[in-house]
């Protein structure tokens, strides 16, 4: 079977499409998209709410004239997923809440709970973003992490740093103050951290300061230990505002995994997304996520 990802560029999105297809089953071409314009995307709701489905409101799309199914992830990937799996004959799944367009017309909606989607047949509801990774990747992430940093006997509590957004903050105090409790919460463990390249540079130093035994400031280091945090550590703390990070922790490994609350105040999808994560045990205890059945699901809206 032959899935079409259509990307928009965004790394966040394409991750979950290639997550979707392999779920599927399916071999993976992937196929850049864009709007010829701000307004063509606007026309595009309309014309599909009209049920017209054109390929003309993009730039020029180098696509496969057959697949299987034609996936997309995001705002700038719904109406041309749509228009292109019509155009070829192929089924449309896509992934995130495609709010605004004509739902029924898709054959297949991922759409996490944090999006409170409708219910609907094709609708189908996730708890957190999809996943593309497979052991192998954590296989090779732990291999690559022992070769820098051989861990002890001792249980491993690790700390993943994101950075600000539209509805978090991260201030240099904030950090500091989570930090003491964190270290206080797990004496006698071994301590990691990692930061981004989104942790503003004051939170680093505050970072800096504390006694890990492993710790990787992305200012001065982008090697990627999160793989190796994600299956070695027992208790892994992820900043909320990191959205996918926290949804890969709570998929794979064996660590409790606990959200470090640097969001704003009010009912945004960051707020939604932790709150439903603590509410069915994914964060703040050791129950993993498994989407074996709404995968299967997936599979039988698309008649793969």
């Amino acid at each position: 079977m032959k899935a079409i990802i259509l990307t928009d560029g965004k790394a966040g999105h394409e991750n979950q499409s290639k997550a979707f297809a392999r779920a599927l089953g399916c071999d993976i071409e992937l196929v850049p998209v864009a709007f010829k314009s701000r307004l063509c995307k606007s026309f595009s709701y309309l014309l599909d709410r009209l049920g017209v489905r054109t390929l003309g409101l993009f730039k020029p799309i180098d696509a496969p004239k057959s697949a299987d199914v034609v996936i997309g992830t995001g705002s700038g990937t719904f109406y041309a997923a749509k228009a292109l799996a019509r155009a070829i004959g192929a089924k449309c799944g896509v992934v995130l809440y495609p709010r605004g367009y004509d739902l029924a017309s898709f054959d297949c909606i991922m759409a996490p709970s944090f999006d409170s989607p409708a219910a609907a047949p094709n609708v189908v509801e996730i708890p957190a973003n999809l996943v593309a990774s497979d052991e192998a990747f954590y296989e090779s992430g732990v291999e690559s992490f022992r070769q820098r940093y051989t861990p002890g006997e001792r249980p491993a509590t690790a700390v993943i740093i994101g950075g600000p957004n539209k509805c978090s903050t991260m201030s240099a105090e904030w950090m500091r103050a989570t930090l003491d409790e964190v270290f206080a919460a797990n004496k006698g463990h071994e301590m990691w951290v990692t930061t981004s390249r989104r942790t503003p540079s004051d939170v680093e130093s505050v970072v800096d300061s504390y006694p890990w035994d492993y710790r990787l400031l992305y200012s001065r280091d982008h090697f990627n230990p999160i793989p190796a945090f994600v299956k070695l550590a027992s208790r892994l703390y992820v900043t909320a505002e990191s959205t996918g990070m926290l949804s890969e922790a709570c998929t794979f490994g064996k660590a409790e995994v606990v959200p470090l609350d640097n969001l704003n105040p009010g009912g945004h999808k960051f707020r939604r997304f932790v709150e439903g994560l603590e509410k069915a045990g994914y964060a703040k205890g050791c129950r993993k996520i498994d989407l074996s059945a709404q995968f299967a699901r997936a599979r039988e809206l698309l008649g793969l």
